[in-house]
Parts: structure tokens; C-alpha cells; sequence
């Protein structure tokens, strides 16, 4: 490489080197727009949580093979996504915004109910799904297609352009009610305005007017949703109710030690002490039966996974590109961290699945999804020389 090329490479500027006559051959994994070091990450951290399902689960092989086939359907989507290039996001942001409101809509006149809460939309004996995981992509979708065209950074009007946009889907998530979902729309859609870049004044604002809001929102919470909150306070407050799940977990967690009890030998989960086991609080099985040890391996699996999403976000080249990947990765770094914190209750319990670990379908397929949008704009970035 000529030595003018290698000291603009130095500088951190991306070249292309002079034309050689020689065509590279592309590897598979280019020809297919797959990352196989965030491909090979992923399904290690299937393949760990179908592990943890088996015990979490009683013992289940029957929800085994249900998740495993939730997995490939999943896998199969984020391959699929892959294919298309992030032009085509962007041109298709506003119909899959539009979809995700209108079945948002048909959720709130003829969903399925389930658990108090009527969030799932089903057509008999082919599928049933939650409309509300869909706008955990489609929402921060719409909002960097609307950035994409203004000038960044964004002034007063974009933002609340993007308030409505975001406002419009939590809104009607929250009134499921599913106000743990309603929070993971608006924080992955938040952090695309987020990386727009704002000013400190804008940034002040907005944070003085979401504290102003929380009266608002105390007082619109379900009585449920208060005692959450109350019970993070003080969980022992009532140990037979409300704190049950929140004291179960973190006895779990607290009675595994350094190594653990060995898989299917932990007493909490095995004796049905610890509700939800094999979806929200899946987390406190891994660590009664693998101790702290085998938290720390699944920890550090997903900051290899966020690790690899921020180089491969931060290697976009354009501002659509930028602010998809951004959110999509940080969001699931959100996911984790909201999981893990209500299990071991320095959060409150808001119902948030412990990503690709967790008993589900919805879920599942939304965040390789996810992964499918930011394997196509590494796929697709394009080196440009200065």
C-alpha cells in the first residue's frame, strides 16, 4: 500500500487502496450479509438458555422444542431482514409505523386477554402475537426516518415531531395496560433522538418535564402497577404478596454462592418457590443452580454481544444507518439491564424478559429482527475516502 494511503489510514480516515486488477472473493458471510462473530455470540446465548429453560421449566422438553422452534422462526427472520439493504428501512419506516398503530388499535377493540391485560392479537389455530413488540423496532424506525431529513442537530419542532411519534404508540401499549413494554418502546425510540444529538438546554428540558409527568403517571397507574413500586421500596412490607416474587428471587440468587447447586438441583425453582421462573425471572434459576460464576459467564456473553453491536453501529456511514443500529443495540444492552436489575430488585418488577434466555415467542423474533436490520447496515456500509 502506497505510503500516502497508509497515513491517511493512520489519521483514522477509511480508504480504499488503489485498484489492483484483482477482484477480492467475497467470503460467505459477506455474499449472505450475515456477522458471524455476532451470529456465532447469538446462538451461543440460545443454546445457554435453552439449557436453563430445560430446569426452569420443570424439566420441560416439550417447552424446549417449542422455544427451539421459536429460535430457528427467528433465525430464519433475522436472515431474511439481512438481505435488504437500509434504503429499503427507510423507505418502509412509515408503513411499518402505520401497521404497528393500527394493530396497536385492533388490540384495544377485539385482543385476546390474558393475564388481566389484553395484549395479543390471535388468528385461531395459526398464531398469536403481541402487536406491541413490533414497535420496539417500528418506532425508533419512524424516528430516524423523520431525523434523517432534518438537520442535525435537531431543533425544539423535530423533537416534539418525534414526541408524537414515540407519545402515540406508549400511549396505547400503556393502556393494555403493559407499562413495561410501553417504557421499552419509548426508551428505544428516545435513544435514536438521543444519538441525533442535543443540546444540554434540550436535554435539561426534557428531563425537567419527564419529572414534572411523574405525578401524572402515579396517578393514571393501575393499582398493581403502584404496588410494584411500592413493594421495590420495601418488599417485605407484604413477604406473602406483592414482595413474594421480588424475596423468592433474590433468595434464589442469594442461595446458589460462588458455583451453585448444579443444574436441576436448585430447591427454589425445582420446589415452584420462584414464580415466572421460566420467563421474567428465569435469571434467578441460572443463578441458584450456577452460581455467581455462571451469572458472570452470561453477563460478559452479552457485553460481547453489545460490544459487538456498538463497533459494527459506530462503523455506519450514514445517519439513518447510525441511528437504527444505535437504538436496536442499546436497546437490548436496555433490556438486559432493566431484567437483571427487577430480579435482583434494585429495580422495579415491570415484566421485561431476560433477552434470548426467557420462555417466548414475540419477543424472540422482534430482537433478531433487530439484529437482521444491523447485520444488513454493516452488510451494506460503503468505505469512503476523503
Amino acid at each position: 500500500m502506497p505510503w500516502h494511503y497508509l497515513a491517511r489510514s493512520m489519521r483514522g480516515y477509511p480508504v480504499r487502496p488503489p485498484e489492483s486488477g484483482i477482484a477480492r472473493r467475497k467470503s460467505i458471510w459477506e455474499r449472505i450479509h450475515l456477522d458471524p462473530w455476532l451470529l456465532g455470540l447469538l446462538l451461543v446465548l440460545m443454546g445457554s438458555g435453552l439449557i436453563v429453560l430445560y430446569s426452569a421449566s420443570g424439566q420441560s422438553i416439550d417447552a424446549v422444542i417449542a422455544q427451539s422452534v421459536r429460535f430457528c422462526i427467528a433465525l430464519v427472520v433475522m436472515v431474511i431482514i439481512a438481505q435488504f439493504s437500509p434504503s429499503t428501512f427507510l423507505r418502509f419506516a412509515p408503513l411499518a409505523y402505520g401497521i404497528g398503530v393500527a394493530m396497536l388499535v385492533a388490540v384495544d377493540v377485539f385482543g385476546d386477554v390474558g393475564m388481566g391485560a389484553k395484549r395479543w392479537l390471535v388468528i385461531p389455530g395459526v398464531i398469536r402475537f403481541q402487536p406491541s413488540e413490533m414497535m420496539k423496532l417500528a418506532a425508533p424506525l419512524m424516528v430516524a426516518a423523520y431525523l434523517n431529513r432534518c438537520e442535525l442537530p435537531p431543533r425544539l419542532r423535530d423533537i416534539l415531531v418525534c414526541g408524537v411519534i414515540i407519545g402515540v404508540p406508549v400511549v396505547l401499549t400503556a393502556i393494555q395496560p403493559d407499562l413495561g413494554t410501553s417504557l421499552l418502546v419509548a426508551s428505544a425510540a428516545l435513544i435514536v433522538v438521543l444519538l441525533a444529538g442535543l443540546s444540554w438546554r434540550l436535554i435539561g428540558f426534557i428531563t425537567a418535564l419527564g419529572a414534572a409527568g411523574v405525578p401524572v403517571l402515579w396517578m393514571n397507574m393501575h393499582n398493581y402497577q403502584r404496588q410494584r413500586v411500592l413493594t421495590f421500596l420495601n418488599p417485605e412490607s407484604d413477604p406473602l404478596g406483592s414482595g413474594w416474587n421480588i424475596i423468592q428471587s433474590t433468595t434464589a440468587i442469594g442461595s446458589g454462592g460462588l458455583w451453585g447447586k448444579g443444574w436441576l438441583q436448585g430447591t427454589q425453582s425445582q420446589l415452584e418457590f420462584l414464580p415466572e421462573r421460566h420467563t421474567d425471572f428465569i435469571i434467578a434459576v441460572l443463578g441458584e443452580e450456577f452460581g455467581l460464576v455462571g451469572m458472570l459467564v452470561l453477563l460478559c456473553l452479552y457485553l460481547l454481544i453489545v460490544s459487538r453491536g456498538v463497533w459494527m453501529a459506530s462503523a455506519a456511514q450514514d445517519t439513518f444507518g447510525r441511528l437504527v443500529a444505535g437504538s436496536i443495540i442499546l436497546t437490548f444492552f436496555i433490556y438486559v439491564f432493566v431484567n437483571m436489575g427487577m430480579v435482583s430488585g434494585i429495580l422495579p418488577v415491570v415484566g421485561v424478559p431476560l433477552p434470548l434466555v426467557s420462555f417466548g415467542g414475540t419477543s424472540s423474533v422482534t430482537l433478531l429482527a433487530g439484529f437482521g436490520i444491523l447485520m444488513s447496515i454493516h452488510a451494506h456500509r460503503r468505505l469512503l475516502s476523503r
